[in-house]
């Protein structure tokens, strides 16, 4: 392939300059990889926590269930369910170095009973199993929030690499080595124009003298 840089002043003081922003731009990448894997890992380490909760909350709301079950009946249990509907999710979202991290809430759903009826009327073995099945909700909804920010960070990061490697790896050294070759040749030009300046000066020296 045929040498396209071309060899002159000004296109060596634009390289210079394309080394200068692409090493910024490095820099920069760099520190953004390094905040986006931080998060990533302080949200994993929230992930792991919360996990072994709703682990623990499932088994004594499965517990709750049961103690209910024996001491209201299932019809009872049902029938108090019928006066719930499903709730509703609300997805918004917020910037954390460019990358928008999914931010979602729940709003209860309408229900037949107000939560003074629900604490002074339910039978407290079926309203302990509500409260417990309300904050495993929560707590899934989350789970659910935190692990999708983390698969958008992961394929941030992944990006981000594959930037910073192309610029350290192939734009960098390109710049480098078309920057060298721009020195190089102005540098023997240089040589050259001072070689034949020595041999203009001698010989209009010389000539002055023989015409003395």
């Amino acid at each position: 392939m045929a040498n396209t840089v071309r060899l002159t002043r000004i296109e060596l003081i634009n390289t210079k300059k394309r080394i200068k922003v692409a090493s910024r731009g490095l820099e920069l990448l760099k520190m953004k990889r390094q905040s986006l894997v931080m998060e990533f890992f302080k949200i994993s380490n929230e992930v792991r926590g919360l996990r072994e909760n709703i682990k623990n909350d499932i088994e004594k709301g499965l517990n709750a269930i049961k103690v209910a079950e024996i001491i209201d009946g299932t019809l009872e249990i049902e029938r108090i369910s019928y006066m719930f509907s499903s709730p509703e999710i609300k997805i918004g979202g917020k910037n954390i170095m460019g990358v928008t991290i999914p931010e979602m809430s729940a709003q209860a759903g309408k229900k037949i009973i107000d939560d003074s009826y629900l604490a002074n009327s339910v039978p407290v073995s079926i309203y302990d199993a509500i409260t417990l099945f309300n904050k495993i909700f929560k707590e899934l909804l989350e789970v659910s929030q935190k692990e999708s920010s983390m698969r958008k960070l992961l394929n941030e990061i992944d990006k981000t690499n594959r930037r910073s490697n192309a610029i350290e790896n192939i734009m960098i050294p390109r710049f480098n080595n078309n920057y060298k070759i721009i020195r190089e040749h102005l540098d023997e030009l240089e040589r050259d124009s001072f070689a034949t300046l020595k041999f203009v000066k001698s010989h209009v020296v010389s000539t002055g003298e023989n015409n003395k």
